[in-house]
């Protein structure tokens, strides 16, 4: 046990949900808040053919590992200082990785018309602020702050129960 959390869970009872984001599927596998993790989140999302994220940005870095289906990672890797700017395009595919770096803008966007993309993603140093963009030339000082991240929100507003021996 964990913080009265046990070591091992069948992932296909864990709450998942979309928070608002057509297409997407999200579960918390290891959280900071709900699980008691200091260094790492792990999350499995599932993408929905033509589901994405929103374009964003935040303070830690984060890994994927596509388990399932191809998409395609849009990324600025340095950003115009105003806004983000054009991001390079990098297509990604089952079994591959993908690394974004502190503070670079991203979107990762489900372009396979046929299947679920499904990652499996670690952020580094959680609850994590995320900064979102309704476009890639939104000035970086409108950018909306989302701090908690909706599925840390969800863990704030819901009672845990623990075995606090």
């Amino acid at each position: 046990m964990i913080k009265g959390f046990p070591l091992v869970r069948n992932v296909s009872k864990l709450p998942q949900g979309s928070f608002g984001i057509p297409g997407l599927s999200h579960t918390t596998l290891a959280g900071s808040v709900l699980h008691g993790m200091k260094e790492v989140e792990v999350w499995l999302q599932t993408l929905a053919p033509g589901a994405r994220t929103r374009v964003h940005r935040h303070s830690c870095e984060e890994a994927f590992l596509v388990l399932k289906g191809s998409g395609t990672l849009y990324l600025t890797t340095n950003m115009h200082p105003e806004f983000p700017g054009n991001p390079h395009e990098f297509r990604s595919f089952s079994n591959s990785t993908f690394l974004v770096p502190i503070d670079d803008v991203h979107q990762v966007w489900n372009t396979n018309e046929q299947e679920d993309l499904q990652i499996l993603v670690i952020i580094s140093r959680p609850p994590v602020k995320v900064f979102t963009y309704d476009d890639w030339f939104m000035p970086h000082t409108v950018a909306k702050l989302l701090f908690p991240i909706f599925w840390v929100a969800v863990c704030y507003q819901t009672p845990l129960e623990r075995n606090e021996l």
